[in-house]
């Protein structure tokens, strides 16, 4: 680390202004600051010391992602193998297989995601920062394995873009970047986003895993299942061979699905880090939750044929599909959520409340969390706004009475 601190500092005049590559300073600076502690500080002013940044506050939310990333690796070669009739594959040939068809996503997300926020910072003469070191690794998370990397590109490249540049770069963005990447794909190219096989992989990865399909092999997710079985009584969840699907598997993630939603596990394993390391708010992660599973079961208790997703119990409505990682991952995001202490609570609430309804009574969209999250984001600043007057009001009437 010592060498590589002297490298940098001998390298460093050449970007300063008046240097050979001063053009490039933001990009210096900001490979700097990824690879190592700046060794700058505050001089003058009155400032807090801390040893937390964003630097690090990046580090510990990618550390989170890392039980859901791998179980999804693996999830991805097991419902492979077993869409191939291969169930019998070791566990390095599934992990394999899925870190070779999920690897390319994540190389295109980083790729393109880091690349036009290079471009703006130096545009601007800004410093690059680290946000999207945990947004290019949520978007493969979060999008179907058979979505193209072309796909992925364009819906990455708009979000970074419109979502974030425009508002101003990282802290900045009302809308969580991550989510709005999905929401291009999935209103832009809904027949490769909604296919019954778009969340398993049946193709080769550079070669590795081939084999044919089974005649049995069905890839669509348990609520796409779900979804489909208006006015025929409880659904029937089912893996992609026909077996039942229990509550305990939707809990492991042994389930069709996006990449980092399936292990319900893995998720709250990455919950308690954020929690125990004061990373994410408990306060709007468990109120997600708390909502959630309020309007599941109002739902469940008037449960109509007509709404079969209603049927499904509260417990599977939190282990399936994307409300689990919706809640600990996306509706945490502290730029995009309240920042009222009250106003934490109520936003969390309505997203597990909104992701629910829109699960159930909207058959157009068999996965509400991405729209819930969304849809909050823009009415965060308002819930903030009415905590803040609320507060005030309240404060002014206590001086009032305490004057008379």
């Amino acid at each position: 680390m010592k060498g590589l601190r002297k490298f940098l500092d001998k390298a460093k005049p050449n970007f300063m202004p008046g240097g050979k590559y001063q053009k490039f300073q933001s990009v210096f600076e900001g490979l700097e600051t990824f690879l190592l502690t700046p060794n700058t500080v505050a001089t003058s002013g009155v400032h807090i010391h801390d040893s937390n940044d964003s630097k690090r506050t990046m580090t510990v939310v990618i550390l989170a992602l890392m039980p859901a990333l791998l179980f999804g690796i693996y999830n991805l070669g097991y419902q492979h193998y077993l869409a191939i009739g291969d169930a019998e594959a070791g566990f390095c040939s599934m992990f394999i297989y899925g870190l070779l068809a999920l690897l390319p996503k994540i190389v295109v997300s980083y790729a393109v995601g880091l690349g036009i926020e290079f471009i703006g910072a130096q545009l601007r003469g800004h410093e690059i920062q680290e946000g999207f070191l945990v947004t290019g690794m949520l978007i493969p998370m979060i999008c179907p394995i058979n979505t193209p990397v072309w796909m992925i590109a364009v819906a990455t490249a708009f979000a970074v873009i419109f979502a974030k540049e425009v508002f101003g770069g990282t802290g900045m963005n009302i809308f969580n970047v991550a989510l709005v990447t999905r929401a291009v794909l999935f209103f832009g190219y809904p027949s490769k986003m909604s296919g019954d096989a778009a969340f398993v992989a049946t193709d080769p990865a550079f070669g590795f895993g081939a084999g044919q399909v089974t005649d049995a092999f069905s890839g669509a997710t348990p609520l796409g299942q779900a979804a489909i079985h208006a006015g025929e009584g409880a659904p029937q969840l089912m893996s992609i061979v026909g077996e039942p699907i229990s509550t305990l598997d939707a809990f492991i993630g042994l389930i069709p699905g996006s990449v980092g939603e399936v292990s319900t596990l893995c998720i709250l394993i990455g919950a308690a880090l954020l929690l125990i390391t004061g990373t994410a708010s408990w306060k709007i992660m468990g109120s997600v939750f708390v909502g959630g599973f309020f309007m599941a079961f109002i739902a469940n208790t008037f449960a109509s044929a007509t709404y079969p997703v209603s049927m499904l119990s509260p417990l599977d409505q939190i282990c399936l599909g994307g409300f689990a990682f919706a809640a600990v991952f996306m509706a945490t995001d502290p730029v995009t959520g309240a920042r009222t202490e009250t106003g934490k609570y109520i936003y969390g609430f309505l997203i597990g409340v909104l992701a629910i309804l829109i699960r159930i009574y909207n058959g157009g969209f068999p996965e509400g969390a991405m729209l819930a999250v969304l849809f909050m984001n823009a009415f965060a600043p308002t819930i903030d706004y009415c905590v803040v007057n609320a507060n005030i009001n309240r404060r002014l009437k206590r001086a009032k009475s305490t004057n008379n």
